[in-house]
């Protein structure tokens, strides 16, 4: 108990995860690495002219970030966006830099996750929300090249039906849930396939009570927030274990942007530069452990 309060101590005040999933293991794409599946930037064609004043911004001289609130451990941290703790917390900061925005020149606002990805004008000028990249959603919006490779995993509390499987096949008589509208769904109803049709949850805390009033078997989050649910949210939560990739690319994670925003090859420069330059990956290291968690046959 005490290493599973220390675990939650750890990760909320230092981080800030939510959802949809997590990096990827073994043979799949690592963490911080271009692949052939990485998502292009959508929008203006990708130009030189990203110096700070040449940029289109909300408000000139600032760089304007949404996410949404609450902002989750360990991709925040303290609910505090603003403080450059938890993963994209960090990488925001980082891209800013990368950009020529000093840290005083990033403002903050809230987005809500479906109202960041619809159609219309943004206020803001990236948003960082744990949204996986998709061609659906790029109908509406730009993303930037991604940041993050997610990976699905499976929740579920000690004794459960689902404590102690190790295969995909085992999860089929399960009854689960995820938060509605997200990829974590999406793997319930593509991948696991389940004979009882899954529970959608507005939000991931719902999807917690659900659990722990034994209403589902399991939890399908990224891979962090299942961390992050088993030391802080869950008195006896469990991680099952982490689905293998789904459809022979990794799914990831990138920043909005209003769709043909001018800004799009300049974000997607910076992640890349991050990428290239190991800033991802020890951001990774530093905010997000994928330890403990054994992939699904």
């Amino acid at each position: 108990m005490r290493q599973r309060l220390a675990l939650a101590l750890l990760l909320a005040p230092l981080a800030a995860l939510t959802a949809c999933s997590a990096p990827t293991d073994g043979g799949g794409a690592q963490p911080g690495a271009p692949t052939g599946d990485t998502p292009q930037a959508t929008g203006t064609a990708a130009t030189t002219e990203c110096q700070k004043g040449s940029l289109e911004v909300v408000t000139p001289g600032s760089l304007t970030v949404g996410t949404d609130k609450p902002a989750y451990a360990p991709w925040f941290a303290d609910d505090d966006p603003a403080n450059g703790k938890g993963y994209e917390s960090a990488v925001a900061y980082a891209v800013a830099d990368k950009l020529g925005f000093d840290k005083k020149e990033v403002s903050w606002v809230v987005v809500p996750f479906n109202t960041a990805i619809a159609p219309g004008p943004k206020k803001f000028d990236i948003d960082l929300n744990q949204i996986s990249i998709s061609d659906d959603r790029r109908q509406a919006v730009d993303f930037s090249s991604g940041y993050y490779d997610v990976q699905q995993t499976v929740v579920t509390y000690k004794g459960s039906p689902l404590d102690g499987k190790r295969a995909v096949a085992d999860l089929a008589g399960a009854k689960l849930g995820a938060q509605v509208g997200t990829t974590s769904y999406t793997a319930i109803t593509g991948q696991i396939k389940p004979s009882t049709p899954p529970n959608a949850f507005d939000t991931n805390d719902l999807a917690v009570q659900a659990l722990k009033n034994h209403q589902i078997d399991g939890i399908v989050v990224d891979l962090p927030t299942a961390f992050y649910m088993t030391a802080a949210q869950l008195d006896d939560g469990v991680i099952v274990g982490r689905l293998p990739q789904f459809g022979g690319k990794p799914e990831q994670f990138g920043a909005v942007l209003d769709k043909g925003s001018s800004l799009t090859p300049c974000v997607s420069q910076a992640v890349d530069a991050l990428r290239e330059d190991g800033t991802l990956e020890k951001l990774e290291r530093q905010w997000l452990d994928k330890q403990g968690a054994p992939e699904l046959q």
